[in-house]
């Protein structure tokens, strides 16, 4: 009788950033831009690299999915956030919840897989040049992005199954801006123990062990560019894997802070804010960080932006003309 009577939770109340009126139009307005950047910095990324003909090498192609899978990964937030910030209602029901925390979850472990792709992809480009054709040919290139995805898809699914398995029964209230698998296991009023586990495992292998590929990755080009007598030929080498060094380095190190620690030690609104910087900062800065550093991807885009001025021109001056 006394488990009849419990009600179970239908929908979750998001206490998002801040409850300040103030404060939430500043992280409206700030996160409206962020957001906006994100989608058209990673949409020049990917039309440039398709039509610059010498950017299609493999390094190109994985790049091109990563701002693809950035575009993927904040739409399945910000919008969410930005609609609680200005709205009234500030929930979501149990299925979309269910959905938010599989997306999220699902583009957030592609990218740990593929940003360990990308340093696989550095490592034979300087280690073994003349056999970087043979190894990273179209076909493998397909096939790493096609496991990252469906080992990621498969990882969250048994994540999320095991979490939404639980009995929520109140309070319904979510101390987070998105459905998130710590935030919502910490609503179960049950004991939790074993989907924590289970979390943390499938955290060691999708995102420690391509973490600890881009580390040997990265120690194998450090020794293989010492050994170079060219100084130039050191700091081009160093130069094509500083821009995913620096993406490595935002977005595993709070990835990892937040999914590979203890429930029990994690703070809240600490939390928060780390969930801030992989969610919204990193797919934010990817491109700026790749168009920036890369000398190759500042040419091309370039270039586009000369033909796309003389378009416009020859628009003008026949428009004139006539």
């Amino acid at each position: 009788m006394a488990e009849a009577n419990i009600t179970f939770v239908t929908e979750f109340i998001f206490l998002g950033l801040s409850s300040q009126p103030r404060a939430q139009l500043i992280l409206f307005i700030m996160f409206l831009f962020f957001y906006l950047l994100t989608v058209l910095g990673n949409l020049i990324i990917i039309t440039v690299i398709q039509i610059e003909p010498r950017l299609q090498t493999p390094m190109y192609f994985f790049l091109t999915n990563l701002s693809f899978l950035d575009i993927c990964y904040t739409t399945t937030n910000v919008p969410q956030m930005l609609s609680n910030i200005v709205g009234k209602k500030k929930t979501i029901s149990f299925t979309g919840c269910a959905i938010q925390m599989y997306c999220s979850l699902s583009f957030g472990m592609i990218e740990c897989v593929l940003l360990g792709v990308m340093a696989y992809d550095r490592y034979v480009a300087i280690c073994a040049p003349l056999h970087y054709v043979v190894i990273m040919n179209k076909r493998t290139c397909v096939h790493m992005v096609i496991v990252s995805c469906t080992s990621s898809f498969l990882s969250s699914m048994v994540i999320n199954v095991l979490t939404l398995r639980l009995p929520y029964c109140g309070p319904n209230v979510l101390n987070h801006f998105f459905c998130e698998v710590p935030a919502v296991l910490r609503l179960a009023c049950t004991d939790t123990s074993f989907t924590e586990l289970v979390v943390f495992i499938f955290s060691i292998l999708i995102v420690f062990i391509p973490f600890l590929l881009i580390v040997i990755s990265y120690a194998r080009i450090l020794l293989s560019v010492l050994r170079m007598r060219s100084t130039s030929g050191r700091l081009k080498a160093l130069s094509t894997c500083a821009s995913h060094l620096t993406v490595v380095v935002l977005f595993y190190g709070t990835a990892m802070f937040m999914y590979m620690r203890p429930q029990s030690k994690s703070s809240r609104s600490g939390g928060k804010i780390i969930a801030v910087f992989y969610t919204i900062i990193t797919p934010m800065l990817n491109p700026l960080i790749y168009s920036f550093r890369n000398q190759d991807v500042k040419g091309a885009l370039k270039k586009v932006i000369k033909w796309y001025l003389r378009g416009k021109l020859r628009i003008s001056h026949s428009f004139l003309s006539s």
